[in-house]
């Protein structure tokens, strides 16, 4: 295993980003985090890649910040500048995101896994809200990516309580897509990732960024974006390809134009 931090692995159109500190539980210290927001920007210029797969080396997904560099103040501009380019990033991305969770992702580790587009979860891994246990409360995100799938009260009560949220929950709430055995999970989730990557890639953007913002606009104004959306869908040539290959009855080939 490399000496990175992160690293970075391109299979096609599929790129695997892996935190590797697993001395450290895939902590995120300063160079991590670092890596993390620089990576974002160069799976977005990468025109080759349509899926991204996160995970962690080790015991675990990420254990959240790294404590042990300590905590720069005031939090508020810390967490502005180290970790939200990253966050907002993956969110905006034109790339679908697929974070692949064994062991635990906690703390704010776990506001990067609920983030992504996609969640695998090994059957025996854990969504952890670790901040109560040092008098803090979830940040990275973390409160409203809980209750956009668990609910008020569910998501309160995995906050004060300090949950681990098993990975049989976590399907059923929506937090994770699919569950797989530990041994399989690697495997399971580059084969899936490598399935979404034959899918047209520009109405799989345009589709992310729809629902991305479905929760800011009312029902009128979801109607007018979807429509805005279509449209240029409509003219491009994968469209077009979709349409033939629907005729012809084979698989259409999308290019991602």
């Amino acid at each position: 295993m490399s000496d990175e931090v992160l690293i970075m692995e391109i299979d096609g159109p599929v790129a695997t980003i892996t935190l590797n500190r697993p001395k450290q539980f895939n902590a995120l210290d300063e160079e991590l985090r670092a890596r993390l927001r620089q990576v974002v920007g160069t799976v977005d210029a990468d025109d080759a890649i349509r899926i991204v797969i996160l995970k962690g080396t080790g015991r675990g997904f990420c254990a959240g910040a790294d404590l042990a560099g300590g905590i720069d103040h005031p939090l508020s501009a810390h967490i502005d500048r180290e970790y939200k380019p990253a966050l907002v990033g993956i969110s905006q991305s034109p790339k679908i995101w697929i974070a692949q969770i064994h062991g635990t992702a906690a703390g704010i580790g776990a506001a990067f896994a609920m983030n992504c587009d996609f969640v695998t979860m090994a059957d025996n891994a854990t969504i952890y809200m670790a901040f109560a246990a040092i008098s803090l409360i979830p940040d990275g995100g973390n409160t409203q990516l809980l209750l956009q799938n668990m609910g008020y009260h569910r998501a309160l009560q995995a906050i004060v309580e300090g949950r681990k949220i098993p990975a049989d929950e976590c399907l059923s709430y929506g937090i994770a897509n699919k569950l797989y055995a530990e041994d399989d999970l690697d495997q399971k989730t580059r084969e899936w990732a490598h399935q979404l990557a034959d899918g047209a890639p520009l109405a799989m953007a345009a589709a992310k960024k729809l629902l991305r913002n479905a929760g800011q606009i009312g029902f009128s104004e979801a109607i007018t974006a979807e429509g805005n959306a279509q449209t240029p869908l409509a003219q491009s040539n994968d469209f077009k390809a979709g349409v033939q290959a629907f005729f012809d009855k084979e698989k259409p080939v999308f290019s991602g134009n």
